[in-house]
């Protein structure tokens, strides 16, 4: 029994056995070694843009997979910096984030401008910055859910970082002035040759019916996505799907009945594809989220996920607080987990 199974448990055969019957892998763009000269090559992405995607893709334990694993860390401004590293308070010093990342071997690290600009002469020829332009804010009262420009793309330019990523809340008030500004940030960011990641996030109470929470609905998530790669992210962050029929649910929109009976049937790997299958069938990757940390379970939630993406078409992951909120050997530990599923030939796409 390889480490895979035995971390997977009972969901080994069902996660690592199955095959896609909704859209077959052979219409996918798939990640791999020349990745950016087979598929985003054919874009109108500069030359600069595509050397900057392809040092992230080299970088780390996963440098030369196509597959990426990313340490993010803006949580001390999303969800406040006590909440965040009150677990570890190494961490409220950026220098400690940028090591774990390094011994962790990622691809890149991402954060604030804040934390990245602290440390850029120490570590940015070290390891790809990914500097993340907008941000929640945790001290408006009562809390209010938006995301404000904190920096800019030439702020980010300068410190040597090689991306840039935003947030978008798809669904809420404030989404169409998001959409407006990250369209603008991202345009000038492939001017400057950098790279764009997009955090595709899903927000509005209403969302949320009978107990069931369609924020991580296959087919909410796969038009979010879909929107994403429209105004021009390189990379899409999202949620990992858990459910479907958002849509139908809700009521509103449009969508299609064979996105329910055949495309996006209800298996995980299946429900993942069709996140991949809205960022243009993966000429864009799609990383997933790592989500909150729950304990003696994450290393767990963290295989699963990775197993998940990697076997649905997708790029790789990218994990915080998961990895962030431990001891350090322990961050380290579980992330190499995650990038061992990448690693590993065993693990097919479905």
């Amino acid at each position: 029994m390889s480490d895979i199974e035995r971390i997977l448990g009972d969901e080994a055969d069902s996660l690592l056995g199955y095959e896609c019957r909704g859209i077959d892998r052979k219409h996918l763009y798939l990640p791999g070694p020349d990745y950016v000269s087979r598929v985003l090559a054919d874009s109108d992405r500069s030359n600069a843009v595509l050397r900057n995607l392809q040092t992230i893709l080299e970088h780390g334990r996963l440098g030369g997979t196509g597959y990426v694993s990313i340490l993010p860390v803006d949580q001390g401004v999303e969800h406040s910096a006590g909440a965040s590293f009150a677990p570890n308070p190494l961490y409220f010093d950026p220098a400690n984030l940028v090591e774990l990342a390094i011994e962790g071997g990622c691809n890149a690290i991402a954060s604030t401008y804040g934390v990245l600009a602290s440390v850029s002469r120490r570590y940015a020829h070290r390891i790809p910055f990914l500097v993340k332009l907008n941000h929640n804010e945790l001290l408006t009262y009562p809390n209010e859910y938006d995301q404000t420009l904190f920096t800019t793309v030439e702020q980010g330019f300068e410190l040597g970082a090689v991306a840039v990523g935003a947030t978008i809340y798809f669904g809420s008030p404030e989404s169409r002035r998001q959409i407006e500004e990250v369209s603008h940030a991202f345009a000038r960011a492939h001017e400057l040759g950098l790279v764009t990641v997009l955090w595709a996030y899903l927000r509005n109470p209403a969302f949320k019916q009978d107990g069931a929470d369609y924020h991580t609905a296959a087919d909410l998530t796969g038009q979010a996505n879909h929107l994403a790669v429209t105004i021009g992210a390189d990379i899409v962050k999202q949620k990992q799907a858990t459910l479907n029929g958002g849509f139908t649910a809700l009521d509103f929109g449009k969508t299609h009945d064979r996105v329910y009976s055949e495309l996006a049937i209800d298996h995980p790997i299946e429900l993942v594809r069709y996140q991949v299958a809205n960022c243009y069938m993966g000429r864009i990757g799609l990383i997933n989220s790592g989500g909150a940390s729950a304990g003696s379970d994450d290393l767990h939630q963290a295989v699963r996920t990775a197993v998940i993406n990697k076997r649905a078409g997708g790029m790789g992951l990218i994990t915080g607080r998961k990895a962030f909120q431990k001891p350090m050997n322990e961050g380290v530990e579980l992330l190499h987990a995650i990038q061992d599923v990448y690693r590993s030939a065993s693990v097919t796409v479905a």
